[in-house]
């Protein structure tokens, strides 16, 4: 038997359909801004999704140019990426988003307006031939010290997360580009970030059904297409497996108790609570089994090798009878019909009229201010002292946040210094001078050495103005008070306008 130099055989290398059945499960990324030579033959031989993220995307026309080099390889390939808006963005991964995540569009609770905000993101995703994105986090927040999903998430109310995660839906899916609706069956009250460990939620099977799973029955009716597994163990499910491995969960409950029809796409398989207990390998055959129809295998590893090696598992696991043929056939097709739904629907872009101020609307609606009705707006440069905790991998650390390059294009002359741990506050005072400090928080109520370093900024400077980008747990201080439930570029906008009197 022949033996290629990528690694493949003559058996595997393209006419086998169990191979390509295997290749067309997976959604992989890869390094750089140009499709690598491996992934382009890959497509030839079955591969079918490919996962975006910031590393990938550099304008644009960058991105149009990228999404075209991959359907000229093959018309009908999706293109996903991980664009929530808000917090966690990968179109505008170096300037921050023009859109507030779900956090804020929650404090509005306006449908219509989170409807528009998703179209006009599927706008923009479309023209630049994103076809599925994984987005919206159905998630309800009820840990309000969640490590993970905060901001993310609509809420902690169940049904105004349901209404929302609905609207989401539909406006993004009215440009053609699919919905991915997450974490299911609910990841908003862990204390454990999955990217690092896996999560446990003891809560009963009937708390469940009460609160985590009220929002994905609502993205079902609402016709999501395609919905992504939580890597979370939920023991009052199935005290065995986590969601993503489990069949009672996703077949079972998914499937069958919620009578939802289309994609399964399971969270990164890389992540640690995965990764760290079952191998990617056995992680994907597991997930596979259980009902999940395609594998994300490209935030952390995005390599060629990867994609033979999980192509391989799932071979192997058909052929030793761990994974029925007829069930990798059937996880292959669902992909394939969501790339039909797609093509159907491309069309959706061209008919939106283009909103492109809708964000920055909807991010001044959201804040929330105390202590302003003695307030003087600012007309000297300030000083901005942004009290910086440690990103969750979701969001990274290149996305910038916070409000002071606003500030600055608005009082010329802004300075700002970035300060964490325990000495922040006092390293704030000594940088900060005779300038008014605007101190920038995220979940103060998450960090006590933030709360210590504004207590002590407070105690010296009273006339400091505080702005949480966070999650708004702790209680409003300092001479003003701006809450603008997240920290995307647009939310930094909105309250750099009343700090400056715009």
């Amino acid at each position: 038997m022949t033996t290629f130099a990528s690694g493949t055989t003559a058996s595997d290398s393209g006419g086998d359909g169990l191979s390509r059945d295997a290749l067309t499960v997976l959604q992989p990324g890869f390094p750089g801004t140009t499709p690598p030579d491996w992934l382009l033959r890959r497509l030839g031989e079955g591969l079918a999704s490919v996962g975006l993220f910031g590393r990938n995307i550099a304008s644009p026309e960058q991105l149009s140019a990228l999404t075209g080099r991959l359907r000229a390889e093959r018309p009908d390939v999706l293109v996903a990426i991980d664009e929530e808006g808000g917090d966690v963005t990968r179109l505008e991964v170096r300037t921050g988003s023009s859109f507030p995540g779900n956090h804020a569009l929650g404090a509005v609770d306006d449908v219509e307006l989170t409807r528009q905000v998703a179209a006009e993101l599927g706008r923009r995703l479309a023209a630049c031939g994103v076809d599925l994105n994984w987005a919206p986090s159905a998630d309800v927040n009820s840990n309000p010290a969640n490590p993970v999903i905060g901001v993310r998430s609509f809420g902690a109310d169940t049904d105004l997360a349901a209404r929302h995660t609905a609207a989401y839906v539909t406006g993004l899916q009215s440009a053609g580009v699919a919905a991915c609706t997450k974490h299911f069956p609910g990841h908003g009250d862990t204390a454990v970030d999955s990217h690092h460990a896996l999560p446990r939620i003891d809560v009963g099977a009937d708390g469940l059904r009460g609160r985590e799973l009220v929002p994905f029955r609502a993205a079902v009716a609402a016709g999501t297409r395609a919905v992504m597994s939580a890597h979370i163990l939920v023991p009052a499910l199935d005290p065995d497996r986590p969601a993503t491995l489990s069949r009672r969960i996703l077949t079972d409950l998914l499937r069958g108790e919620l009578g939802y029809d289309g994609l399964i796409v399971t969270d990164g398989m890389e992540m640690r609570a995965i990764a760290g207990t079952y191998g990617i390998e056995r992680g994907s055959v597991l997930a596979v089994a259980a009902g999940a129809d395609a594998i994300c295998v490209g935030g952390g590893l995005s390599d060629e090798e990867t994609v033979l090696r999980l192509r391989d598992a799932l071979v192997t696991a058909v052929r030793s009878g761990e994974l029925p043929e007829e069930r990798l056939a059937d996880a292959a097709e669902r992909v394939r019909a969501l790339a039909r739904w797609t093509a159907s629907a491309a069309g959706g872009a061209g008919q939106l009229a283009a909103d492109p101020e809708v964000g920055l609307r909807a991010a001044r609606r959201a804040l929330r201010i105390t202590g302003a009705a003695d307030f003087t707006p600012l007309t000297e440069a300030p000083y901005v002292a942004a009290l910086t905790p440690v990103a969750n991998i979701a969001v990274g650390d290149e996305t910038p946040w916070g409000v002071a390059a606003e500030l600055s294009r608005l009082l010329p002359g802004t300075r700002t210094g970035s300060f964490s741990g325990e000495d922040a506050g006092h390293l704030a005072l000594a940088s900060a001078g005779e300038r008014r400090i605007v101190a920038v928080v995220r979940d103060e109520h998450r960090h006590p050495w933030m709360a210590v370093a504004l207590d002590t900024l407070l105690a010296a400077r009273p006339d400091t103005i505080v702005v949480e980008m966070g999650l708004p747990r702790a209680a409003p201080r300092g001479a003003v008070h701006i809450a603008t439930h997240g920290a995307a570029r647009v939310c930094g906008r909105a309250a750099a306008e009343v700090v400056a009197g715009v």
